[in-house]
Order: structure tokens, then C-alpha cells, then sequence
């Protein structure tokens, strides 16, 4: 018997997919790397999908 496959997680529409992003702060450390921190998006919490909206009938838009 064929299995049901769960549909494709849903893309953030806020950052496309690419949740997490690694941002410099200008100059390096005593062993010359650069210094950066990493940034995740606010929406999707740095999963990168997002949730599927249910929309109620007749809820205003």
C-alpha cells in the first residue's frame, strides 16, 4: 500500500527561504577573522517556512 506524502513545507514569504544571514562588523579579531553575527528572519524564526494561514468565510480582509 502506498504511504500519503506530507505536502511541501510552505517558503517564508518574508525572506524567500533564506532565513538565516551572517552579518560582518567591520574589522577582524587578533587571528584575522572577521568578526559577524548571524541575523534570522522575524517571521519564520530562522526555519525559513512558514505556517499555512487559514482564513476564516466572511472575515474581513
Amino acid at each position: 500500500m502506498a504511504q500519503p506524502t506530507p505536502p511541501p513545507p510552505r517558503i517564508c514569504p518574508d525572506c524567500d527561504g533564506f532565513a538565516s544571514a551572517a552579518v560582518t562588523l567591520g574589522g577582524r579579531d587578533a587571528l584575522g577573522h572577521l568578526r559577524t553575527i548571524t541575523a534570522h528572519c522575524p517571521a519564520c524564526h530562522g526555519t525559513g517556512t512558514a505556517t499555512a494561514r487559514r482564513t476564516r468565510e466572511g472575515a474581513r480582509a
